[in-house]
Parts: structure tokens; C-alpha cells; sequence
């Protein structure tokens, strides 16, 4: 059953103001009304592109959104920042009404958008739970058979009685959340809020989301820039970029998508031309698993290889590859040379050549990973062929076998995630201090 339908879905503001622009503007617009005729701001308007200089005093947010929702659903919605997820779902929250469009649900809705969003900073947090529940259109007796289940989940229980404005960005997320899930809505709708959150209360509110959505069949909406989020909790996901839906699908083909839309890049490449120069060429790259199968996404502890191929059209030259290992805000993580093969040493004859390098498991944490490529000539040291974005790949959590986590179920941050080896002994009070 369709629970939530978006039809022809657009968003419109006037860059530099609050409103929709001048008195007579509004003025042309009602008198367009009155004669049946078209907003006239409705033709004019820039794409939403925030890197690009604006050439419009009115900027499409959203345009043209159309989709639907099924009952039980948990819709993954992904893409950069400004590409107007927040503006989707605060249309679909009715937080804002939408310049263009309609939008259909059955059922009740309750929203996850910002920090504090919903709550009155004066009331108490339990009297902001009454104040909630009943905009949801709850009776008393309803909210107060749930009020001991959202205060436990919540972990908020000895400030539950004090006004919000004294609570942490953290506890208003945690309560606010526990408000929103328990409070038995149709459709729970969650920004990027939730990464306010610590990563033990990120993992409970992930599992409380699969319950909604597995054990009571309800549908979810969620916004995260989190990939393995997205992964482990959406059955469908959709890109979107500069205000529209570029892809609707499975989740790992978006993700996919998002890959080579937002860094350029896919697991595999292949070139054509700007590949090198008179001496060497290179052919193609591509992450892959290891039975040599490309892949854009790998768990955590799995072994990842890298196979690069090139063409040396003159020989006598000591080529070989190099790798550059970046995450998604181009933080390089590490280089890497190839140094001991056994061709490494060897001035390279006309040919076809096939380099692998393999990235031993638990190395990565979670997150996309770009790769550079190049292909250098050693004594004397010169680059042939370079390119920073390559290929990526997107690195997953394995919940249920990484070593690195031990009984820890929270979202561990950093870049990488070693398999350190670790000494523990016991009975050590009689032991000497080194």
C-alpha cells in the first residue's frame, strides 16, 4: 500500500531574503492568480547549485520531485550538501508548503529535523513528551501508557523534569528522537540530526528504526551522509543533486551512483586518451575482491585489491605504479609504491603489463575511499601519468565479525581501523615497575 506520494514536487526562494520576495512581486503573482493565468516567477529561477555564481534572483530549492512510498519502507535518501534533502523532507513534514506540487500520505508523521525542532525550551522534557504527543494527535491516556518506555530510551531520566533550554544538543536529540519513534507515527522522517547524537545512542536509534519499520510495519524516512548507515538500515534509496531525483533504486546502485556523481569515480575505470604520454599509457584500474570481481563496496574486514594495467610503448624504462589512498573530504590516508615485485627492478620492453596490490583487511574504517593512480619511472624519478580520483570504493561495517570492535556496537570514528595487537596479563601488584 502507498503511503506517501510525492507529485510534481517544487521549491522556490528568492536568494537574500526571508519570504518570497517584494510587495510587488506578491502583487503580480495575486493579480496573475485573479486572471487564471500563471505565477509568472514560476518561468524564471537558477538551478540549485551552490558552487555556481547566481545569475537569478529566485533559485529553484527542489524541482519537479515525484515518488512514492510503500508501507513498511525505509527510504534512504542520499546526496551532498545543498543538493535540497532538507527542504524535501521539511515539504514533506509540512514544516514549509511547496511552491509547485502536492503531497498525499495516510496516517500520522512525525519528524526528526533539527536539533530542538518541536520542543518548547521553557517546558519541561516531560511535559515537552504531553506537548508532542498530542500535536500528533494523541489522547492523554495514549502518551502516558508510552511515557515510561521514551524516558528509559532516552537516557534523559534525571533531567526529564527539567525545562529543555537546559539541555545539551546531545539530550535534546536523544529525548526528542525516543519522542518521535515511540510516539507510534505512520511515517518517521530522521535528518542528519541523529549525528549529533554519541555513537552508542547512534546505534540504538538505528536499531529502533529497523523495529519501526521490520516489527511494526512502519515506513521511514531517513537523510544520512553516512553510507553504512544507509546501507545497513534502507530497502531503497535516491540520489539526489542540485534540487532534483537522479536516481531511484536499490541501495547499493545508488550508492553506487553517488560514487561517480559526487567524486567521480567508480570502482573500475577505463581510459581512453589523456592516459600518459609517448613512453607509457595506462589502460585501466579497479577495485575488486579476491576473486577478482569489482566491487563498490567491501566489509571491513575484507582484503581489497587493487589491479592497475598499462601499456609501455618505449622501452628501457623502470616503470611502475603508485597508489594514493584518500577519504571523502581528500584527507590523503597513505601512498603506496609499488617497490617488490619482480619486474620492479626491470627496465620494461613494448608490452601489455598487469600490477596488483592488495590492501590487507581491517585497515579502513567506514566511509568512501578514493583512489589516486600513477604510473612513474624510477632512476631517474619522473611521472608519467597521474589522476587523484581514479576509483573508489565505498568501505562497510561488518557488525558481526570485525576484531576491532570487540563487544562495542557504537560508530567508531577515525580513518582507519588497524587489528593492533594487543597484551593483557593479571595478578601484576607484585610486579616490578619498568
Amino acid at each position: 500500500m502507498i503511503i506517501l506520494k510525492a507529485e510534481n514536487i517544487s521549491k522556490q526562494y528568492r536568494l537574500g531574503l526571508v519570504g518570497t520576495g517584494t510587495i510587488s512581486h506578491d502583487l503580480n503573482r495575486w493579480w496573475h492568480k485573479v486572471r487564471g493565468k500563471e505565477d509568472p516567477y514560476l518561468k524564471v529561477g537558477a538551478v540549485n547549485d551552490r558552487s555556481t555564481k547566481a545569475e537569478s534572483q529566485y533559485v529553484w530549492a527542489l524541482q519537479d520531485i515525484n515518488f512514492e512510498v510503500e508501507q513498511g519502507e525505509v527510504l534512504g535518501i542520499i546526496g551532498k550538501n545543498g543538493a535540497g534533502k532538507s527542504t524535501l523532507l521539511k515539504i514533506l513534514s509540512r514544516v514549509t508548503t511547496p511552491t509547485t506540487g502536492e503531497i498525499k500520505t495516510r496516517g500520522r508523521i512525525a519528524s526528526l529535523l533539527e536539533v530542538g525542532t518541536g520542543f518548547h525550551p521553557e517546558m519541561t522534557g516531560r511535559e515537552n513528551i504531553y506537548l508532542n504527543g498530542a500535536i500528533l494527535g494523541m489522547t492523554k491516556a495514549e502518551i502516558k501508557a508510552k511515557e515510561e518506555e521514551i524516558v528509559a530510551f532516552s537516557g534523559c531520566e534525571r533531567y526529564i523534569d527539567t525545562p529543555v533550554k537546559r539541555y545539551s544538543s546531545g539530550m535534546r536529540v536523544r529525548l526528542a528522537f525516543a519522542v518521535a519513534a515511540h510516539l507510534e507515527p505512520d511515517i518517521l522522517v530522521v535528518d542528519e540530526v541523529l549525528a549529533v547524537g554519541d555513537a552508542e545512542f547512534q546505534k540504538k536509534a538505528i536499531g529502533k528504526m529497523q523495529d519501526i519499520s521490520k516489527g511494526d510495519g512502519r515506513t521511514v524516512l531517513f537523510v544520512s551522509h553516512n553510507m553504512d548507515s544507509i546501507m545497513r538500515l534502507c530497502t531503497r534509496a535516491i540520489l539526489m543533486k542540485n534540487g532534483r531525483i537522479i536516481e531511484d533504486g536499490k541501495v547499493s546502485k545508488i550508492i553506487d551512483t553517488y560514487l561517480s556523481t559526487e567524486f567521480g569515480a567508480t570502482a573500475e575505470k577505463l581510459w581512453q586518451n589523456n592516459n600518459g604520454n609517448e613512453i607509457v599509457k595506462i589502460l585501466s584500474a579497479k577495485a575488486h575482491n579476491k576473486n577478482h570481481e569489482s566491487s563498490e563496496n567491501f566489509k571491513i574486514t575484507e582484503k581489497i585489491g587493487i589491479t592497475i594495467r598499462y601499456q609501455v610503448l618505449k622501452p628501457g624504462h623502470k616503470i611502475h605504479s603508485a597508489l594514493n589512498f584518500f577519504n571523502s573530504s581528500g584527507v590523503n590516508i597513505f601512498d603506496s609504491h609499488e617497490s617488490n615485485t619482480s619486474l620492479y627492478h626491470e627496465r620494461k620492453s613494448e608490452g601489455v603489463y598487469e600490477t596488483t596490490v592488495w590492501v590487507f583487511e581491517n585497515l579502513f574504517s567506514e566511509g568512501v575511499i578514493v583512489v589516486g593512480v600513477a604510473l612513474v619511472t624510477h632512476d631517474p624519478f619522473s611521472v608519467h601519468f597521474h589522476e587523484n580520483d581514479a576509483i573508489a570504493f565505498n568501505i562497510i561495517e561488518d557488525m558481526n565479525q570485525s576484531p576491532t570492535r570487540g563487544d562495542y556496537v557504537g560508530s567508531l570514528p577515525g580513518i582507519i581501523r588497524p587489528n593492533l595487537k594487543w597484551e593483557s596479563r593479571k595478578n601484576i601488584l607484585h610486579d616490578k615497575v619498568k
